[in-house]
Protein backbone atom coordinates (compact mmCIF):
# COMPACT_ATOMS: atom_id res chain seq x y z
CA UNK A 1 0.00 0.00 0.00
CA UNK A 2 1.19 3.70 -0.53
CA UNK A 3 0.09 7.23 0.60
CA UNK A 4 -1.06 8.66 -2.52
CA UNK A 5 -3.52 11.79 -1.84
CA UNK A 6 -5.21 14.40 0.70
CA UNK A 7 -8.06 15.38 -0.01
CA UNK A 8 -9.97 18.46 1.29
CA UNK A 9 -13.10 19.46 0.49
CA UNK A 10 -13.85 23.22 -0.01
CA UNK A 11 -16.13 25.98 -0.87
CA UNK A 12 -14.51 26.57 -4.09
CA UNK A 13 -11.72 24.10 -5.90
CA UNK A 14 -10.33 27.21 -8.30
CA UNK A 15 -10.11 29.67 -5.24
CA UNK A 16 -8.52 27.34 -3.11
CA UNK A 17 -5.84 26.32 -6.28
CA UNK A 18 -5.60 29.86 -6.65
CA UNK A 19 -4.97 30.78 -2.96
CA UNK A 20 -2.26 27.67 -2.45
CA UNK A 21 -0.23 29.12 -5.44
CA UNK A 22 0.00 32.33 -3.67
CA UNK A 23 0.62 32.14 -0.39
CA UNK A 24 2.85 28.50 -0.48
CA UNK A 25 4.25 28.61 -4.52
CA UNK A 26 2.03 25.60 -4.98
CA UNK A 27 1.80 25.05 -9.21
CA UNK A 28 -1.84 23.94 -10.23
CA UNK A 29 -1.30 20.50 -11.32
CA UNK A 30 -4.90 19.40 -12.95
CA UNK A 31 -8.36 20.85 -12.43
CA UNK A 32 -11.00 18.88 -13.61
CA UNK A 33 -13.67 20.37 -16.41
CA UNK A 34 -16.53 20.49 -13.95
CA UNK A 35 -14.08 22.54 -11.54
CA UNK A 36 -15.15 20.41 -8.82
CA UNK A 37 -11.60 18.84 -8.25
CA UNK A 38 -8.05 20.06 -8.52
CA UNK A 39 -5.00 19.06 -7.87
CA UNK A 40 -1.41 20.80 -6.61
CA UNK A 41 2.29 20.03 -7.52
CA UNK A 42 3.56 18.86 -4.46
CA UNK A 43 5.11 16.00 -5.14
CA UNK A 44 4.76 12.07 -4.61
CA UNK A 45 1.90 12.63 -2.47
CA UNK A 46 -0.67 14.60 -3.97
CA UNK A 47 -2.82 17.65 -2.40
CA UNK A 48 -6.13 17.48 -3.62
CA UNK A 49 -9.33 19.46 -3.60
CA UNK A 50 -13.10 18.92 -4.08
CA UNK A 51 -15.87 20.32 -3.74
CA UNK A 52 -18.47 20.60 -1.20
CA UNK A 53 -20.83 18.91 -3.73
CA UNK A 54 -18.16 16.56 -4.60
CA UNK A 55 -18.03 15.38 -0.74
CA UNK A 56 -22.02 15.39 -0.52
CA UNK A 57 -21.62 12.66 -3.46
CA UNK A 58 -18.70 10.51 -1.82
CA UNK A 59 -19.95 10.82 1.72
CA UNK A 60 -23.66 11.65 1.92
CA UNK A 61 -22.71 14.64 3.60
CA UNK A 62 -21.36 13.01 6.83
CA UNK A 63 -18.25 14.58 7.57
CA UNK A 64 -17.85 18.36 8.73
CA UNK A 65 -17.39 21.48 6.41
CA UNK A 66 -14.22 23.02 7.13
CA UNK A 67 -14.81 27.08 7.83
CA UNK A 68 -12.75 29.66 8.43
CA UNK A 69 -14.88 31.41 11.05
CA UNK A 70 -15.30 27.40 12.85
CA UNK A 71 -12.61 26.17 15.47
CA UNK A 72 -10.28 23.99 12.56
CA UNK A 73 -10.99 20.33 12.23
CA UNK A 74 -7.77 18.44 14.11
CA UNK A 75 -5.75 17.71 10.89
CA UNK A 76 -3.15 19.79 9.81
CA UNK A 77 -1.33 20.10 6.52
CA UNK A 78 2.47 20.05 6.88
CA UNK A 79 4.71 21.87 3.93
CA UNK A 80 9.10 21.53 4.94
CA UNK A 81 10.67 24.69 3.62
CA UNK A 82 14.40 26.00 4.59
CA UNK A 83 12.79 29.14 5.44
CA UNK A 84 9.81 29.45 7.58
CA UNK A 85 10.19 33.18 8.30
CA UNK A 86 9.42 33.79 5.03
CA UNK A 87 7.31 30.93 3.88
CA UNK A 88 5.11 32.54 7.09
CA UNK A 89 5.06 36.24 5.94
CA UNK A 90 4.55 35.16 2.37
CA UNK A 91 1.50 33.20 3.26
CA UNK A 92 -0.19 35.62 5.59
CA UNK A 93 0.40 38.20 2.77
CA UNK A 94 -1.63 36.13 0.84
CA UNK A 95 -4.09 35.99 3.29
CA UNK A 96 -3.58 33.00 5.54
CA UNK A 97 -4.55 33.72 9.13
CA UNK A 98 -1.56 33.80 11.52
CA UNK A 99 -2.10 31.21 14.52
CA UNK A 100 1.40 30.71 16.08
CA UNK A 101 4.40 32.54 14.71
CA UNK A 102 7.84 30.68 13.73
CA UNK A 103 9.57 29.37 16.52
CA UNK A 104 12.57 27.11 17.27
CA UNK A 105 11.45 23.38 18.72
CA UNK A 106 13.47 22.14 21.68
CA UNK A 107 15.23 19.53 19.16
CA UNK A 108 16.27 22.21 16.34
CA UNK A 109 13.26 22.32 13.90
CA UNK A 110 11.78 25.62 13.59
CA UNK A 111 7.99 25.81 13.22
CA UNK A 112 5.21 28.07 12.36
CA UNK A 113 1.55 27.69 11.89
CA UNK A 114 -1.18 29.70 9.38
CA UNK A 115 -5.05 28.98 8.21
CA UNK A 116 -5.38 28.78 5.21
CA UNK A 117 -8.40 30.64 3.06
CA UNK A 118 -10.56 27.39 3.32
CA UNK A 119 -9.51 27.07 7.02
CA UNK A 120 -7.21 24.12 7.33
CA UNK A 121 -3.97 24.20 9.98
CA UNK A 122 -0.93 24.67 7.70
CA UNK A 123 2.15 24.14 9.29
CA UNK A 124 5.55 25.79 7.86
CA UNK A 125 8.72 23.94 9.13
CA UNK A 126 11.94 23.10 8.53
CA UNK A 127 13.58 19.17 7.69
CA UNK A 128 13.26 17.20 11.14
CA UNK A 129 16.94 17.18 11.83
CA UNK A 130 17.94 20.17 8.97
Amino acid sequence: MKYGYTIVYVSSVVETLEFYHRAFGFDVKFVHESKAYGELDTGETILAFASHEMGDMNLGGKYTKSNINDTPLGIELAFVTEDVSAAYEKAVSAGALPIKEPEEKPWGQVVGYVRSAEGSIIELCTPIGG
